[in-house]
């Protein structure tokens, strides 16, 4: 765990440096694909938000992350066929790379990341 000073440029210059952001992608991708089949299921997807980097999520009622996902897969899983392959999963954390990017705004902010966090490769 680190405490970092970062706001919205930082990140979104991250994301628009395209080779290091699909580097950082391809890495998670990978790490989150336990049975190496070259898709997320959301299985796979909830398993990383079990641990301790997404505290937020595993407070939640279970039917609220039951929806979250049923969201996210509405939105992502362009071919509906119930899991992520590896852009769908890029365009996902890249979409919420930005709504992080815009919650910090424009004014630096102190915050503190687990070392397995995607925003720790902005530094």
């Amino acid at each position: 765990m680190s405490i970092e000073i970062i706001d919205s440029h930082m990140v979104e210059k991250f994301i628009e440096n395209s080779e290091a952001f699909e580097k950082c992608i391809g890495e998670r991708f990978t790490l989150l694909d336990a049975n190496k089949d070259g898709v997320l299921s959301r299985d796979e997807l909830q398993n990383d938000t079990n641990n301790s980097s997404y505290e937020d999520v595993a407070l939640q009622p279970k039917e609220e992350i039951i929806n979250l996902y049923d969201v996210l897969f509405e939105k992502f899983d362009v071919g509906k066929k119930g899991t992520l392959d590896r852009k769908e999963f890029g365009s996902l954390m890249k979409e919420v790379m930005l709504a992080k990017a815009h919650g910090f705004g424009d004014t630096p902010v102190s915050i503190i990341l687990q070392e397995d966090s995607l925003l720790k490769k902005v530094f």
